[in-house]
């Protein structure tokens, strides 16, 4: 039970992230949540709302996985992989590999975010979420964690 209520956040917030939508996801954040994400810094809902906008006009095509590293208390790590074409860099195809940590507030909303991230670039035929198959149906062998 003490894993399931742990897990929950993680659950809901992935399902959030892929919707895309920066104004709902947001909401799941504390109004002085400060994030680190690579090399950029901010802090509170509509910085974050503004850079998830940003985000998601560069990045099109967006296809997310995470899956739970670790957890204590009220922190959780993620490791996730995803894959979008670079509207800034000639739509192409681009995998980013990563680990997040979050810290979450009393209320469930999560206070802390912080993101390191790589890009790679992939051809076509090296992506793995294609179109019919879900992003948690694709193998990620261990070279790729």
């Amino acid at each position: 039970m003490e894993y399931t209520v742990r897990y929950l956040p993680f659950l809901l917030l992935l399902k959030l992230t892929n919707s895309r939508d920066p104004k709902t996801i947001a909401k799941a954040y504390t109004p002085d949540s400060i994030w680190r994400n690579r090399s950029t810094f901010l802090s509170g809902t509509q910085a974050i709302e503004e850079f998830l906008t940003k985000k998601w006009n560069k990045e099109k095509n967006y296809r997310l996985r995470k899956e739970l590293f670790a957890f204590t208390d009220n922190k959780i790590a993620v490791q996730f992989w995803y894959e979008y074409q670079d509207a800034e860099d000639g739509m192409k195809w681009k995998r980013c590999y990563g680990l997040e940590d979050w810290t979450f507030a009393e209320d469930g909303r999560m206070r802390k975010r912080q993101m390191s991230g790589n890009d790679v670039e992939i051809s076509e035929t090296e992506r793995w979420y294609t179109e019919g198959n879900g992003v948690n149906d694709v193998e990620i062998s261990e070279a790729h964690w």
